[in-house]
């Protein structure tokens, strides 16, 4: 047999109950939720290796494939390509430097009228929308040159056009408004892989550095082209690329 509750022991036992609950929720908020990790695993994506890119304007032995690793020696500045044209993509990869001040990059959309031209002898790196593949070292080297910090790059993922190409970026941006900076400072430093998903779509472009979304733009013009990774001037190495090609 149930007791009926005097109402004073009946709001204590209410407000009892809501703490709890409140406690419980605040509990819950605080708990770190899961971030969305993009492996290259599922449906249409697939593994890109040594016969997927032709070499441009590098020298023969600039680039070595070895176990699913790309090593780039750096020399001469200048890319591979993708053996075919693409428009909209999604791409994983993972890359790490291996000397400090390293300078790389993945460049999309690249036009295949500038390839010609690099091809041809004209000009080291193509026009197109590079995401930007940096060492931190770059930015020491710069400041010890200049005394001053950089403040139109940096080593977490800048996204920008090149050449002729054009791109509304995403802020923050660089002084110029042509570069997309990253919102956060992801990158890990010299030696160390770094993951990198890129989805690029209907002339939009969006950067991912280990897990987080940072940069990126749209409007990207034009938004068809090649695929390349860049050599410029030091020794890069590249893995797990992926990628999966959307309608």
């Amino acid at each position: 047999m149930f007791r009926r509750m005097k109402s004073g022991s009946a709001l204590t036992a209410g407000m009892t109950l809501l703490l709890a609950l409140a406690t419980g929720a605040i509990a819950g908020d605080s708990a770190p939720l899961p971030k969305a990790f993009i492996d290259g695993s599922g449906p249409g994506w697939r593994a890109l290796g040594e016969r997927d890119f032709t070499n441009v304007n590098c020298d023969p032995d600039t680039w070595s494939w070895k176990d699913g690793v790309a090593h780039c020696t750096g020399q001469p500045v200048g890319v591979i390509r993708s053996l075919n044209l693409v428009t909209n993509l999604e791409l994983v990869v993972e890359w790490r430097h291996l000397k400090s001040a390293g300078n790389s990059g993945v460049f999309f959309w690249a036009t295949p009228r500038s390839i010609k031209n690099l091809e041809a002898g004209n000009g080291r790196l193509p026009e197109g929308i590079e995401v930007q593949v940096l060492d931190h070292g770059y930015a020491e080297q710069y400041e010890k040159q200049t005394g001053k910090k950089p403040d139109w790059f940096t080593t977490n993922g800048d996204v920008f056009p090149t050449g002729e190409s054009d791109m509304t970026p995403f802020p923050p941006t660089a002084p110029n408004s042509k570069r997309s900076f990253p919102s956060k400072n992801l990158s890990k430093g010299v030696g160390e892989w770094n993951h990198y998903y890129v989805r690029a779509i209907n002339g939009e472009v969006r950067l991912w550095v280990n897990g987080e979304e940072v940069s990126g733009g749209t409007g990207c013009r034009p938004a068809f082209g090649y695929l390349c990774l860049e050599s410029e001037g030091s020794p890069v190495e590249f893995r797990n690329l992926r990628v999966r090609e959307l309608p």
